[in-house]
């Protein structure tokens, strides 16, 4: 398991365009969340949230990765068995960085999955139903790859497991509202970076070893010489 876990939330991509349902001018503005994205809503809204991710899937073929996707990547190659990037971004600026083995906590938005056998595939930014109309495999609808509100996070076992080694953690863009990262850091991890736009009433910014209130591509230069000086000692 790695040393440093880099996690991020929303606030890493929102330099990169793309925003999340507490933006507002957004593709969320046009829905509600219990309508498109919460258990049971493929049920009975299928036709609805099928189109919102396929316009999800449109609306990040052009966003690019910023400054701090591409530096967490770089500092991910020159350590790659001491650093795990961790996040709730279901958006892939990160693999398109360069990042591999990125741990997805709440889905990919380019993967599409099977309820009843389990297949998935990546379809890239293109309509679900112009790649499939049912699952290749047993006929049963697809859904988009996303944990959605009131829905079982499978990863997070996977989360779990990478803090029980981990030393130094970065906290990037997030309120704290899903995920408390409070927790992870009371842990008795060594060192804490938090980095956030803003303070947020979630976060408890006393117990992290240093808070930088800026965008991650502020910030971003930073937190590497950080990291690295901790790898180093």
């Amino acid at each position: 398991m790695a040393k440093v876990i880099i996690f991020s939330g929303a606030g890493i991509s929102a330099e990169s365009g793309i925003s999340t349902f507490r933006d507002s001018g957004g593709l969320w503005d046009n829905y509600k969340i219990e309508e498109i994205c919460s258990a049971g809503c493929l049920e009975w809204n299928y036709d609805e949230t099928i189109n919102f991710y396929d316009k999800r899937r449109l609306d990040i073929k052009n966003k690019e990765p910023n400054k701090a996707h591409k530096a967490i990547k770089k500092l991910s190659e020159q350590y790659p068995n001491e650093l795990k990037i961790i996040t709730q971004n279901v958006d892939d600026m990160f693999e398109r960085a360069g990042c591999r083995d990125v741990l997805h906590l709440h889905g990919f938005l380019r993967e599409v999955r099977c309820e009843s056998c389990g297949f998935v595939d990546d379809i890239g930014y293109k309509k679900l139903h112009d790649v499939y109309h049912a699952c290749p495999r047993c006929s049963y609808n697809l859904r988009p790859n996303i944990v959605f509100f009131g829905e079982a996070a499978p990863k997070y076992a996977d989360m779990y497991k990478e803090l029980e080694d981990c030393e130094m953690l970065v906290v990037i863009g997030t309120s704290g509202n899903v995920i408390n990262t409070d927790m992870f850091v009371r842990s008795g991890i060594q060192y804490a970076i938090l980095n956030n736009l803003e303070p947020s009433p979630a976060i408890d910014e006393s117990i992290y070893t240093k808070v930088l209130y800026k965008k991650a591509t502020k910030a971003v230069d930073e937190i590497v010489k950080d990291v690295e000086e901790f790898l180093v000692h």
